[in-house]
């Protein structure tokens, strides 16, 4: 397998540290607010380079953090603390906003099929860490205290940012857009480790520390939760591409500098999903949610679908029109694998087309063209169980649920051509079970449950009440 590696701007064969194992970090999301579409991007990617791991015989362990204190704008202490933000918004405790943003965040992965990583560690959960860590960048001269900030000294180190090798002076001052100069700092690229005399008077969540009362800079954490979980080296580290500078650039640096030696081999990052005015936000124009996609009738799979059809390195731009083809494109998908039948497998045939498969994802984890090769098998002149097979082998990582949404559409067609009295005996039927397990008798509606099956009638009891579908 061939991935782009940020860390040296080429396509590099993957070669795990360990033989057989993978340790991966992933930038999990700041719980503020529901994350929009074009954050899920990234993370979608993220899962279908996971997935292909694992389906490529990898045995990976995944860690994401849960940034649940702080990332301010600055380092000068500047800016909107975005939990804070958020809690005075709803009128909530910033450690209640972070909850029910992290509950909605993986609500929508689920609603993605986007696998929960293997460790999900908040920030707040490791602030011995963080101290730990910033006692000895101390003590090995790498950082010093000014204005009651502890700061990392980028001069210590033999280059700051790994990724581009920019000059001192053409290295923006702080964290991102608006930001102020920050005369504490001894460089410009300098960077806060810890915060104690915040700006921020109704500050929230402060600890107590060597330095003072305060809490952690943003760039900390994740290179703390990488090394608590997965040790001293780390195999790939994913995020966004706006993630690449400075806050990727200054977790290398502390890290190494804490550590001794390199630290991740190989940079994972997904470009941003863009609108017609720009780069989607949750701060302008419509505000595109998961949520939002359902709202208007649209399959979170078609979401999937559009994001799997582009390439993770290229710029996807977003519009209604565009999400209408693909979930046009993705419910055609569904009907023709609907029309297949189960049948015997052709052994030599499906290894064929899933090596065309594997070479698609092997370069450069090109989910377009994998997406081709799905298509290849539906016009291939094989078996329909040959189809069928390959199908489920490859929504491993595709995720798309093409098996559970094809028998979805023939129970819909089933339903919609059968007997119009049969429907009517089988929904009295289920009236007459309900009312026999409200005065107990289970025997009476086992027995109807029974009767049903017999019929190819299949019950499931939710909490709406009883659905049916048919085998």
């Amino acid at each position: 397998m061939k991935l782009y590696n940020t860390l040296t701007r080429e396509k590099e064969a993957f070669i795990p540290r360990e033989a057989g194992k993978v340790s991966m970090y992933t930038c999990g999301p700041t719980v503020y607010h529901f994350a929009h579409i074009g954050n899920l991007r990234t993370y979608i990617m993220e899962d279908v380079l996971e997935k292909y791991l694992r389906y490529s015989g990898l045995d990976v362990k995944r860690v994401m953090n849960i940034t649940d204190v702080g990332h301010l704008t600055s380092d000068a202490d500047t800016g909107e603390d975005k939990m804070l933000k958020g809690a005075k918004r709803e009128k909530k405790t910033v450690l209640e906003i972070a909850q029910y943003y992290t509950d909605a965040f993986f609500a929508d992965c689920k609603k993605l099929n986007i696998r929960r990583p293997d460790v999900v560690e908040p920030a707040t959960k490791c602030i011995g860490e963080f101290i730990k860590v910033i006692k000895k960048l101390l003590a090995d001269g790498h950082a010093y205290i000014a204005g009651g900030n502890v700061y990392f000294d980028t001069s210590t180190i033999p280059q700051y940012n790994a990724f581009h090798n920019f000059q001192e002076e053409d290295l923006q001052e702080g964290v991102r857009e608006g930001v102020e100069k920050d005369d504490n700092k001894k460089n410009k690229a300098d960077f806060v480790l810890w915060f104690t005399k915040s700006k921020f008077d109704d500050q929230e969540l402060k600890w107590n520390s060597p330095w003072g009362l305060g809490y952690p800079g943003w760039h900390i954490e994740c290179s703390c939760i990488s090394m608590k979980h997965l040790g001293e080296y780390l195999d790939i580290h994913c995020g966004g591409v706006d993630n690449i500078f400075p806050h990727h650039t200054n977790e290398i640096a502390q890290s190494e500098a804490y550590i001794g030696h390199e630290w991740c081999k190989y940079w994972f990052h997904v470009l941003h999903l863009n609108t017609n005015s720009g780069k989607m936000s949750k701060s302008s124009g419509e505000f595109l949610t998961v949520s939002l996609l359902e709202e208007k009738g649209y399959d979170p799979m078609a979401y999937r679908f559009f994001c799997l059809q582009s390439h993770y390195r290229k710029s996807l731009i977003f519009t209604w029109e565009n999400l209408d083809n693909a979930a046009t494109a993705y419910d055609k998908l569904l009907r023709n694998i609907a029309k297949l039948q189960e049948g015997p497998v052709e052994e030599e045939k499906l290894a064929s087309l899933q090596n065309t498969f594997r070479e698609a994802m092997d370069n450069d984890l090109n989910t377009a063209l994998g997406i081709t090769a799905l298509y290849d098998v539906l016009k291939a002149d094989i078996s329909d169980g040959t189809k069928l097979a390959l199908i489920e082998n490859f929504d491993q990582v595709l995720s798309l649920n093409l098996l559970e949404g094809a028998a979805k559409i023939r129970e819909a067609d089933a339903l919609q051509n059968a007997d119009p009295a049969w429907i009517a005996q089988i929904e009295e039927q289920i009236s007459l079970r309900a009312a026999a397990k409200k005065e107990k008798d289970f025997a009476k509606a086992d027995a109807i449950r029974a009767a049903l099956l017999e019929q190819g009638v299949i019950l499931e009891d939710t909490a709406a009440g009883t659905v049916y579908k048919l085998k």
